[in-house]
């Protein structure tokens, strides 16, 4: 099966529609504090004006259930982004309420002794780096080195794992045949602008990682 490859902050319906033109399998739009931050609104408007096969994931950090609850449903959203936080029954409420067709993502911010949470509602884990100041589109990338000898080495486990964190064109290849990841994860990577996307990147990540995947064996969609 094809590397899972998602374009991420979405705020304009044209972006959203070259990354989908380039071959993306999903886009995400940010419901957090953020410079690409937008409202269910907005979010919704574009939803609406993208192929009805590709995914929209909703991003939300520390968010109330019933507001994820509610932007799913304004949005017509397929999937959501969850930072957590301390609510370790929100993935299980979330997937009650909505049942198996929504995906549900959990965010681990990676560290040398992260743990990959034991959570059977989540269909994946989002590997992604922070900073002081941000939980997510830092543009800094974690030592994958290290990774590859900590969370993403058991070979099962990689079966769930999507890699983020400071990925570009540029770098994604060796990204992808370092941690051998069930998907990639892109931001600021791809930007013009922060909340703005640059087509000719965008493209080019898109191509860059089908190509690694066709030489690096990956692990088969959950």
């Amino acid at each position: 099966m094809s590397l899972w490859v998602k374009i991420c902050a979405n705020t304009w319906l044209e972006d959203a529609r070259v990354a989908a033109d380039a071959g993306a399998d999903a886009l995400g739009f940010v419901f957090a504090p953020s410079p690409r931050r937008v409202t269910p609104a907005q979010a919704a408007a574009m939803v609406s004006g993208l192929p009805a096969g590709i995914e929209k994931i909703g991003v939300f950090v520390d968010a109330a259930f019933d507001e994820i609850a509610s932007t799913v449903d304004a949005c017509g959203l397929t999937g959501v982004q969850l930072h957590c936080g301390g609510d370790e029954t929100l993935t299980a409420r979330v997937r009650a309420r909505f049942g198996p067709g929504l995906r549900i993502l959990r965010v681990v911010h990676f560290a040398p002794d992260a743990k990959i949470p034991d959570d059977a509602s989540a269909d994946g884990f989002l590997i992604d780096s922070r900073t002081a100041t941000a939980v997510g589109g830092t543009g800094v990338a974690y030592d994958w080195s290290l990774a590859a000898a900590t969370v993403f080495q058991n070979a099962e486990a990689r079966k769930r794992l999507i890699a983020a964190g400071g990925l570009t064109p540029e770098n994604v290849a060796e990204a992808i045949a370092r941690l051998r990841p069930w998907g990639v994860d892109v931001v600021s990577g791809v930007e013009a602008a922060p909340g703005r996307k640059d087509a000719a990147k965008v493209r080019a990540f898109v191509a860059n990682a089908r190509a690694a995947q066709n030489v690096t064996p990956g692990p088969k969609r959950p």
